[in-house]
């Protein structure tokens, strides 16, 4: 029997699990078995979780009538389209998602029900799906979130840091001078920051840290969370540099990294470790100038060094 129109014509925002399938939510497996469509990265590894939690993808051949909507997916995926039925598996990540955009909010817009999932997790952080959630508003689409892991909030949950206040980063620059100036550009929040960075950056990423932060910067290294080997290990930047570094394994896998935000207490009583710079500015500057050049130098907020260049003027 069909399931085109068993649910109310919605899109469907279903977080999967990041590591450990017991973490799928009963909620999830209902939702995904009724929709007409899932959305997914990609249609080999959504088809696999699927399998296992007995998702048929395949619909009725009496759903091959709404012929007037087409979509594009995985070579896997349009073979067993046309050997049985309706493909309810569509591909949809960032090279196809303007194409598949306006697809799926008109199956929407003729009363199906359509999921979007991502490879792992909860979709739109750091996935594709922006677009899509974004097109649904502008067309009056409701739009409802089916809840559960997400790798950014898991982190925090075990980091052992400030939670009351944090800022999801995702993933920094690749090229080197791009991932430098974002840091310094982070370097003066109070919040607690969440990154994601691939194993084949994780070292270079931390050196940059250690270095823009500080070494004593506190931090929690999440690798591989909810899986096997999984690895949660508090410390200060500089450490964690060498830990990661001492271990091939802990260059390896799904990896969330939970900085501290900067302590501002602790920076005012630092401000006094640049008094040699002031000092030379003050040669040549005003209080004003040389507190913002100071500021671009040392990272150290322009408040706090104007504050400073008064007390070694006074």
């Amino acid at each position: 029997m069909s399931t085109l129109t068993a649910m109310p014509a919605c899109l469907y925002i279903v977080a999967t699990p990041i590591g450990n399938l017991n973490d799928m939510t009963p909620h999830a497996i209902d939702v995904l078995k009724q929709v007409a469509i899932i959305a997914c990265e990609d249609t080999r590894t959504s088809g696999k979780l699927l399998s296992h939690f007995g998702i048929d993808t395949k619909g009725s051949k009496a759903d091959d009538t709404k012929e007037s909507v087409t979509h594009d997916t995985d070579n896997d995926a349009d073979t067993a389209s046309k050997q049985k039925g309706h493909n309810k598996l569509w591909a949809y990540h960032e090279h196809n998602s303007a194409i598949q955009t306006p697809k799926i909010i008109e199956m929407i817009q003729q009363g199906h029900s359509v999921a979007l999932i991502s490879d792992a997790g909860t979709p739109l952080v750091s996935d594709p799906g922006y677009q899509l959630v974004q097109a649904a508003h502008a067309a009056k689409v409701t739009v409802s979130p089916i809840v559960g892991a997400s790798a950014a909030i898991a982190a925090l949950s075990v980091a052992g840091l400030p939670s009351d206040r944090f800022s999801f980063i995702g993933f920094l620059p690749a090229k080197t001078h791009g991932r430098q100036k974002q840091l310094t550009a982070l370097n003066s929040r109070t919040e607690t920051l969440i990154f994601y960075e691939a194993p084949h950056r994780i070292i270079t990423s931390l050196e940059d840290m250690a270095t823009i932060f500080g070494a004593e910067r506190e931090v929690t290294f999440c690798r591989e969370l909810t899986k096997t080997f999984e690895t949660v290990h508090k410390s200060t930047l500089g450490s964690l540099v060498e830990f990661v570094k001492a271990d091939d394994n802990q260059q390896r896998g799904e990896i969330v990294v939970v900085v501290a935000g900067v302590n501002m207490a602790q920076e005012s009583d630092d401000i006094s470790i640049h008094d040699k710079l002031l000092q030379r500015l003050l040669e040549d500057l005003s209080v004003k100038k040389a507190a913002a050049l100071a500021s671009d130098i040392t990272g150290v907020k322009k408040n706090a060094l104007y504050q400073r260049l008064l007390e070694l003027q006074a």
